[in-house]
């Protein structure tokens, strides 16, 4: 009879401690989430919404549909294969009309001139030129007799390909396609077709700059993982200088450097090297020299984690072993620094592909990256749906990046860079 109650008092006191440790287990996490809760607001608006907002850029289209709505919607079933019919050509005539009255006629022709150039001077011609709504069965005469360009079935497939609210026209321009006038995706003209390479030179820029960031990063940071952490700590503020000083402090100082007249060609010069300064900016070899300037430091402070975490019994066993250094370097210390490598590549290579100022600065019009046609569309021609599908583009190519990067390290344990 006292063990039953024993154990039925055990039980009702187990009960409410389960309870309590329960509550007092949401109140921790409950906590913890109001101390991260601004960090997560600030990463909201900051990060993921004006990411968000230029994905969406990149694909909204409705600036010809709020102008232009009842041609849109005359031009819904048309096939696409002749002439629209009479009633297409009467909403038009109506919908200039209205959108000279509105004021959105400009936005509808800056739109679809970006489809068709020229379309701009049709369209603002036409809503000059007519001065009331035509009469009923005309309007296909008067809007011809305006402007021959509305006898043109080209003319009609760009105002229903811009009819929105979304389209992949810019996506598609990113990439130097577009669509003709069946609608099939065609490589884009010749002359139009140029952000493939930009791409390919933003990629291949970058990926110089990383390798550049290895060669001379490495050795810096085997040093300072080898030296006694007094001098380790005395240099390591050297490697962290430049994070000191401006981005575009950095980027002039080299013009001083590099110029026809500067320290770097008057050296030469007063060696006897050259007779004629060489051109060292304005080139892909400046743009090179000061971003590998600039970015360096991110190559060398993961290679020195990585580094600093490798014990030297590993070298000193192979030396007894009978290893020559330069393959106890490449078999032994090499591999386990990968890590590193990987890790310092593919910051560098992220961190450049969106260099901006310095190209713009220290390169030519043929070293221009993918950022400057970002940031001209964004602030000087006002096309945010062409900058922002070039930066959605980039984005995509950064996340596959780092996806393969994920990929290649997944599932291996590592320790120090060698597997277990």
């Amino acid at each position: 009879m006292t063990e039953a109650l024993l154990t039925g008092a055990n039980a009702s006191t187990e009960v409410p401690l389960k309870r309590r440790l329960r509550r007092a287990e949401r109140t921790r996490q409950v906590k913890a989430l109001a101390l991260v809760l601004p960090l997560l607001v600030f990463l909201l608006f900051t990060f993921a919404g004006p990411i968000a907002g230029m994905l969406w850029r990149a694909v909204d289209d409705r600036e010809v549909r709020q102008a232009l709505p009842q041609t849109v919607a005359a031009l819904a079933n048309w096939d696409g294969k002749d002439l629209p019919d009479e009633k297409a050509y009467a909403a038009l005539a109506g919908d200039i009309l209205a959108a000279r009255a509105s004021g959105t006629i400009a936005i509808a022709a800056k739109r679809l001139n970006y489809a068709l150039n020229g379309f701009r001077t049709i369209l603002t011609s036409t809503a000059r030129n007519l001065k009331a709504v035509p009469e009923p069965g005309t309007a296909k005469e008067t809007l011809g007799k305006i402007n021959p360009a509305w006898r043109e079935r080209t003319t009609w497939t760009t105002i229903k390909d811009a009819g929105g609210p979304v389209t992949g026209f810019y996506l598609l321009a990113a990439l130097d396609l577009t669509r003709n006038v069946d609608g099939a995706i065609v490589a884009a003209p010749a002359d139009q077709a140029i952000y493939r390479d930009v791409f390919g030179r933003t990629f291949l820029i970058s990926l110089g700059v990383t390798a550049l960031c290895l060669i001379l990063g490495f050795p810096v940071a085997y040093l300072l993982a080898t030296l006694p952490p007094g001098r380790s700590n005395l240099l390591m503020i050297f490697v962290l200088l430049p994070f000191w000083t401006s981005l575009l402090v950095r980027t002039c100082a080299w013009i001083v450097l590099l110029q026809s007249k500067g320290v770097v060609n008057d050296s030469l010069h007063w060696l006897g090297i050259i007779d004629e300064p060489l051109r060292l900016i304005y080139n892909r070899f400046g743009v090179c020299v000061a971003m590998t300037h600039v970015l360096l430091p991110f190559m060398i402070l993961p290679l020195y984690s990585s580094m600093k975490a490798i014990s030297p019994a590993y070298m000193r066993a192979a030396a007894s072993l009978g290893a020559p250094p330069l393959t106890a370097f490449l078999r032994i210390y090499l591999p386990q620094t990968l890590p590193g490598i990987g890790a310092g590549g593919l910051l560098v290579f992220i961190l450049a592909l969106g260099y901006y100022i310095t190209p713009a600065l220290v390169g030519g019009a043929a070293d221009q990256m993918i950022s400057y046609f970002i940031a001209l569309y964004t602030t000087e021609t006002a096309n945010w749906g062409l900058a922002s599908a070039l930066g959605a583009v980039l984005l995509l190519a950064t996340i596959l990046l780092a996806l393969v990067y994920g990929k290649l390290v997944q599932g291996q344990q590592v320790t120090g860079g060698m597997k277990n």
